[in-house]
């Protein structure tokens, strides 16, 4: 079994300086912690996977393809391969657990 704590990887993420961190990869998944503070910019391109983002805390927009929708602690959004997609307005601290399908990269 794995098993992980958020807060635990938070931590490891902050530490290591980044906005994403990938905690666990296997054959048909990755899975990962990203992080974009209040008034960040998302940076991210389209990916070749599948994603799912949960978003753990905090309050942003998310726009995918040419859909916009306001997401907050508890939210689930599914974005396929290939289509452009970001978090904006971020109001709150946003930490997302993603879901990638095959692993990413």
């Amino acid at each position: 079994m794995k098993a992980f704590r958020l807060e635990e990887l938070e931590a490891e993420r902050a530490a290591n300086d980044g906005a994403y961190l990938q905690f666990l990869r296997e054959r048909n998944m990755s899975v990962g912690l990203y992080a974009l503070d209040r008034g960040q910019l998302d940076p991210q391109q389209p990916h070749a996977q599948d994603e799912v983002y949960f978003v753990a805390s905090g309050r942003a927009l998310i726009t995918v393809g040419d859909e916009t929708t306001q997401v907050a602690r508890g939210s689930v959004v599914y974005v396929p391969a290939g289509v452009p997609h970001r978090f904006h307005h971020i109001t709150e601290d946003l930490r997302v657990l993603v879901v990638f399908s095959p692993p990413e990269g």
